[in-house]
């Protein structure tokens, strides 16, 4: 069973209390087992209130096909001239900042 989330529980606590609240100024009961008919009503709407409250979806992990991820293909190869022009330009700068 899933733990419950804070939505679920604020949900249910502030239906416990105002239904409650709310029953009991209603039915201006001041007897003993009147107030405690109440009180488990108010309970049980505050579970269904938050058995209702929608859970946050989690995303399924898929499998990533394999035409996808390049299979059966060589990596794309860079020309030695650019990687050494590439290289050069960027330790210079590197370099022309640091001095």
């Amino acid at each position: 069973m899933p733990r419950p989330t804070a939505a679920q529980f604020a949900y249910g606590s502030c239906t416990v209390i105002f239904s409650t609240l709310a029953m009991l100024l209603l039915s201006r009961t001041s007897s003993g087992p009147g107030v405690a008919l109440i009180a488990v009503a108010a309970l049980a709407l505050g579970l269904l209130v938050a058995m209702t409250v929608p859970q946050p979806r989690t995303r399924a992990m898929t499998a990533v096909p394999s035409h996808r991820l390049g299979a059966g293909r060589e990596p794309v190869r860079m020309p030695a001239a650019a990687r050494v022009s590439a290289g050069a330009g960027a330790g210079e700068a590197t370099r022309g900042r640091a001095a």
